[in-house]
C-alpha cells in the first residue's frame, strides 16, 4: 500500500497510507514529540479497511497490531522525548450488563514493552449528560438509576498517557520566559498580566506559574470540550460511529510543553488534522499519516487555514524524505 497521497510543504507534511509502513520510511530518532489518539479497541469502527486497527477480530488482536505502530514510534522518537497517548476506558458493550475494560493500562504496558517509561496520566473531565447524549450508553441513562442503579455505570474521563523513550534528551525543552499562553476555559486573574513574558528571575513569573498549576493537574477539568476542529463533513455514509476529535486544549497543552518551536510533531492516526493544525499554529512541523481518505482530505481543509501564508512565517525545519508511492 505505502502511500497513496501527500502533501508536503515546509510547514507540515500529511501522508495519506497505512501509518506503519510510512513511518517505516522516515529517519530514525527525528521525531521530537508525537501526540494521536489510537482506535479505541473493540469501541469503535471507522473504517472498512483491513489494516484500520479498529477492525481487528479481538482485542487482543487489535494489541498485535497496535504494538507495530509503537515498535516504529520508538525508533522515530528522539531519546529522552516523549509521546503523549489520549484514550479511554473502553466498556465491552452496551446491553446494561456489560463491564469496562482497562484499555489504559494495556497501553501502557505495551509502550513498557517497547522502551518507553510510562511519566504521567491526566484525567479530561467529562459532563455526564454530555456523553449519554452523544453515546447513547444505557448504563448512564437516568432510567437506569431507577429500574436497577446496580447496573450504572461512571461518565469516564478521557486520558492523556504520557510516556518516555528511554536514553538522555540531547536537546532541552526550555521555556526562558515561562509558559507564554493557556489552553483553557479559565479566566487568568488580571493582576497576572504584568508577568506574561517575564524576562527575570522565573521564580517571580506569577503568570507562568498560574498557567503551570492547572497543567500540572492530574485532573483537567478546565479542558473547552467543543473545542475541536470541524470533523463532520469526514463522516462517510458508511460509517458506524464517528468519534468527536481530540481537543484543541489537550494538543495546545502537549505541545508547548514537550516541544520546542521549530520541531518534528507526528501523529499516525490523524483523522481530520487537530495535531498537525496544533502543531502548525505553535510553530512546529506537523507530520500526519491518516488511512482513511475522507478524513484525509478534511485534514488538508483544515491545516490549509493553519498554513495560510499570511497565517504564520513559512519554517525551517527538518527535511523529512518522499515516502514511495
Amino acid at each position: 500500500m505505502a502511500v497513496i497521497e501527500q502533501n508536503i510543504t515546509d510547514q507540515y507534511a500529511l501522508y495519506l497510507g497505512d501509518c506503519v509502513e510510512t513511518m517505516a520510511t522516515f529517519p530514525a530518532a527525528s521525531m521530537h514529540l508525537s501526540v494521536y489518539s489510537p482506535p479505541f479497541g473493540g469501541l469503535y469502527h471507522y473504517s472498512s479497511s483491513e489494516r484500520d486497527l479498529s477492525n481487528s477480530r479481538s482485542y487482543e488482536e487489535f494489541f498485535v497490531h497496535y504494538g507495530y505502530v509503537v515498535d516504529e514510534l520508538a525508533r522515530l522518537t528522539m531519546p529522552g522525548r516523549v509521546t503523549c497517548v489520549h484514550c479511554m476506558d473502553v466498556p465491552s458493550g452496551n446491553t446494561g450488563n456489560d463491564h469496562l475494560r482497562d484499555f489504559p493500562g494495556d497501553i501502557i504496558r505495551l509502550h513498557e514493552r517497547y522502551g518507553f517509561h510510562y511519566i504521567a496520566r491526566y484525567h479530561v473531565w467529562k459532563e455526564p449528560l454530555g456523553v449519554r447524549n452523544r453515546t447513547m450508553v444505557k448504563n448512564l441513562a437516568h432510567a437506569s438509576v431507577v429500574k436497577d442503579a446496580a447496573r450504572c455505570s461512571v461518565a469516564s474521563a478521557d486520558y492523556l498517557l504520557v510516556f518516555r523513550r528511554h536514553g538522555d534528551n540531547p536537546v532541552p525543552i526550555t521555556h526562558p520566559h515561562g509558559l507564554m499562553d493557556y489552553a483553557g476555559e479559565r479566566q487568568i486573574p488580571h493582576e497576572l498580566m504584568e508577568y506574561r513574558g517575564w524576562t527575570g528571575n522565573q521564580i517571580e513569573n506569577r503568570y507562568s506559574h498560574w498557567i503551570w498549576r492547572q497543567y500540572a493537574s492530574a485532573f483537567w477539568d478546565d479542558v473547552r470540550i467543543g473545542r475541536v476542529l470541524p470533523y463532520k463533513a469526514a463522516k462517510d455514509e458508511e460509517d458506524e460511529k464517528h468519534v468527536h476529535p481530540l481537543q484543541l486544549d489537550v494538543i495546545d497543552r502537549c505541545i508547548v510543553l514537550w516541544s520546542n518551536p521549530g520541531e518534528n510533531v507526528l501523529t499516525p492516526f490523524m483523522g481530520v488534522g487537530s495535531e498537525v493544525y496544533g502543531a502548525i499554529t505553535a510553530g512546529r512541523r506537523g507530520i500526519g499519516i491518516e488511512l482513511k481518505p475522507s478524513y484525509y482530505r478534511q485534514a488538508l481543509r483544515n491545516i490549509e487555514e493553519a498554513s495560510a501564508p499570511d497565517f504564520r512565517e513559512a519554517l525551517g525545519q527538518l527535511e523529512l524524505p518522499e515516502a514511495p508511492a
